[in-house]
Formats: C-alpha cells, structure tokens, sequence
C-alpha cells in the first residue's frame, strides 16, 4: 500500500472515530439529563400496557398478575429498570438468592422472557431515544430454561394394584387415630382416580358444587386448569356409580363430623379439621378447604402403607395418570378419555397413556377379520 493511500485511509478513519465519539457524548449528555424518576414511571407504563395486550388476548386478572410478578421481582432486587438488566443479572439471582425449584424458575424466567419480547416489539425504539438503551430479553441462549417435559415416563400402578390399594385403605380406617380425617382423605383418593381431576381442582370443590342430577350418576363442577395461560375455566368432573355411592355416604356420615356448618353455601366439600386461631376467634360457619399440599401428603403416607408395589408412591397427579390408563384399556376411546380428563387437545391426552397396554398384532387380526366379514356380507362386491 502507497503512504498517500495509507495517509488517506487514516485521514477518513479519524473523521468516523470523531462522528462515533461525538454520537456517544450525545447519549451520555441525553442518559444523564434522563432522571431515574422517569426510568421508572416509563417502566410502569410499560407494565400497564403490557397488562391492557394481555387481557385483550382474554388471559384471566389472576394469570395477567402471575405473568408480571417475576419482572418486579427481579427489578426490585437489583433497582434497574428492566432494559438495564443484563443475562449476568439473571443468573446471579436465579441461581443465588432467587432460587426456586426447577419449575418455578422456568415458569418465572419464561414470563420474564415474555414481557421482553413485548418490549422489542413495541418500545424499543422509544426505549433507545429516551434512555440510550438497547432492548434485549436477559434471557439469552445460555440461562434459557429448557422444558424436558414430566422428566420421565410417569408409570401408574397397575388396575389391580389399585384395586387392592383402596380396599386395604379403607379397611384401615377404623383404626385410625382421627377416624373423620382418615375417611375425608381416602373418600378424596378414591374420587380422584375415578374422577381424573387435579389436586388443586378437588381441593376447591364446595358441597354446592356436586350436582346429584346431573347424567346418570352425577357430577360436580371443578375450576379446571385453563389451557395456555388463560386463567382457570369451571368444567364438569364425573363421579360414576362407584364414586357416587361413595360422595353420598361421605357427605351423609363424615361431613357433618367437621366443626363447620356443612349446609352453608359456601361450605368446602373436603374441610381442614386445624383451624387457625385468628379464624377460630371469628366464630366463622365455614372452615377453610384443605389445601394440596395436605392431601399429596395424606395419599403418600396411604401408598408407603397399602400399596402393593412395584409402584410404592402415590401422588395426585399419578392417580390421574391411572384414571386415564385404566379406562383406556377397559375400552374408553381416547375421545371419551379427553373429555374426561378436561383437556382440549388429545395430544396431551395420548401421553397420559404412554404405560397403556395395546397389543397391535391383536387389533390388526381384529381388523382384518371385521374387513372378511364385510366382503361376506358384500358378496365380494368391491364397490
């Protein structure tokens, strides 16, 4: 290269460094005339818009305030706004102090993840104008939570073994220290197979809900799991002659046992026998439904005790895996699974029956046998 060449390239170089360095005094001049007052208003601005797109989609109040409640979360804790959080942000609190369990921190940075996508979308020009700042989701390639679905297979006892684990529980309960508690916890067990509902959605079942007309032997409204954050949804959960049979003679012998008045309206169908003091004091007519944490815990202790194995733990969710399989291969279509489950896609239903047994040699000879019998019936006509 000719030094006129090299003294020209040097000559432009220096005039883009002077335009560069002039463009970054003018956002340092614009950053610093930008108070944190406004940083802050404007976040909050952002935030209401954030909540009015997602109710015009129609998510529920209640999901739109969990979607939002990680965004503060994290914003507080360091005192940023959140174009200012960095992925170095991210991973020093959700693997310090923000450490939750595996879920909670996928559901909570997956919302984050959210809200940052809404940003670029709609403000991140005016973010860069205003605060001299590029808009990009912390969330990056490396801290980005990966979903490996139910990590495993999630295996149901057999129907036999679920047979002889609710006849042995309920034989135990006369021997129970609190007899009403014992009856409450097994009358739930056993509705919950036969129902396939939630432990959250039997938790909240009131005895208004059950609806003894309904179909052939009943059913009772459920605040069920609304599909792809759009808020719980009430549905129709089904008791069948075994479970009906069983909620009358829970509702007519053990109910009334309970310190609350089980006529009230708003009386919960499964009450805690622990009142707490405050509630207690107030001399209140209903007392406060169990909570899921109370039955996952009464159902493991019942499957350590009564269940044969090899499946020796028992939790809701697992009852719900067995509710699907066991109709299933009783003849239930997988339509009429779905419908019993509550679910909108069968999809989601096919592996709730990943452990079913099927035997496809069986179903093609059935196959082929019911096609012969057509051609008899044709007379070989084809047409």
């Amino acid at each position: 290269m000719l030094p006129d060449d090299r003294d020209d390239q040097g000559s432009g170089s220096g005039t883009a460094e002077q335009g560069l360095a002039d463009v970054v005094a003018l956002q340092r001049r614009h950053s610093a005339a930008v108070s944190d007052g406004d940083e802050q208003d404007f976040f909050v601005d952002t935030i209401a818009e954030y909540q009015w797109a997602r109710d015009a989609a129609g998510l529920m109040p209640r999901t739109i305030d969990q979607m939002i409640k990680p965004i503060f979360e994290v914003c507080d804790y360091y005192g940023l706004a959140p174009w200012r959080l960095q992925p170095r942000h991210i991973d020093r609190y959700f693997a310090g102090p923000g450490k939750r369990g595996r879920s909670t921190n996928r559901t909570k940075m997956n919302r984050i993840d959210g809200y940052f996508a809404f940003l670029e979308q709609r403000y991140r020009g005016e973010i860069f104008q205003r605060f001299g700042a590029i808009v990009e989701s912390p969330i990056d390639l490396f801290n980005r939570p990966r979903h490996r679905g139910d990590f495993g297979i999630r295996i149901p006892p057999s129907r036999q073994a679920t047979t002889e684990f609710f006849r042995r529980w309920r034989a135990s309960l006369p021997q129970a220290r609190k007899e009403m508690v014992a009856c409450r916890d097994y009358v739930m067990g056993k509705i919950a197979y036969l129902s396939g509902v939630r432990a959250a959605e039997l938790c909240g079942v009131r005895i208004a809900d059950i609806h003894w007309e309904s179909g052939q032997w009943g059913r009772f409204l459920v605040r069920g799991k609304g599909a792809r954050g759009s808020g719980p949804r009430d549905r129709e959960a089904y008791l069948f002659e075994e479970g009906r049979e069983l909620l009358w003679w829970y509702v007519e012998e053990v109910r009334g046992m309970f310190r609350d008045d089980p006529e009230h309206p708003a009386a919960p169908l499964w009450p805690s026998e622990r009142l707490p003091k405050a509630i207690a004091a107030l001399n209140l007519p209903v007392a406060p439904a169990i909570v899921p944490s109370t039955f996952r815990g009464a159902l493991k202790r019942a499957g350590r005790q009564h269940l044969p194995g090899p499946v020796t733990e028992l939790y809701p969710h697992l009852l719900r895996h067995a509710c699907a399989t066991h109709n299933y291969e009783r003849g239930m279509s997988l339509w009429e699974v779905q419908k019993l489950l509550g679910h909108d896609w069968a999809t989601t239903t096919v592996r709730y029956l990943a452990t079913a047994q099927a035997d496809p040699e069986l179903a093609n000879r059935e196959s082929s046998e019911r096609a012969a019998q057509r051609l008899i019936m044709d007379q070989g006509n084809l047409r």
